[in-house]
């Protein structure tokens, strides 16, 4: 896969909806990674992930240094998205597809109802 302007614009959405929202940036990645840069959705879940991290350690990094992380309150959730990461790592690539897309898509229409009930 080639760079190209539309990686780019994928790349930059992903980082604005971690810095704005503090996580998300894979709700723009995977659909985009397969849609406008044709890769194979197994591969952009995947790709997704390998992205996000060092969006998510940028991001972190500048709430740290203008005093909004609490590192105390982080670190329990930080070991048990490490354990869930390294499970679903390990069985990701025995889930069918089918099932993989519809949790994902249950995930985007759980966060936007209680985005927009809760405001």
């Amino acid at each position: 896969m080639k760079f190209s302007g539309k990686c780019a614009v994928t790349g930059a959405l992903a980082g604005a909806a971690n810095g704005f929202f503090g996580a998300g940036g894979g709700l723009f990645l995977v659909p985009l990674l397969v849609y406008w840069c044709g890769m194979e959705e197994r591969r952009a879940f995947a790709t997704s992930v390998a992205v996000i991290f060092p969006l998510s350690a940028l991001s972190a990094g500048i709430y740290w240094m203008q005093g909004g992380l609490n590192f105390s309150v982080a670190w329990p959730y930080l070991l048990g998205g490490l354990v869930g990461g390294w499970i679903a790592g390990r069985v990701f690539g025995r889930i069918n597809m089918v099932w993989l897309r519809r949790a994902f898509g249950l995930l985007l229409l759980y966060g936007g109802v209680r985005a927009v009930l809760l405001l």
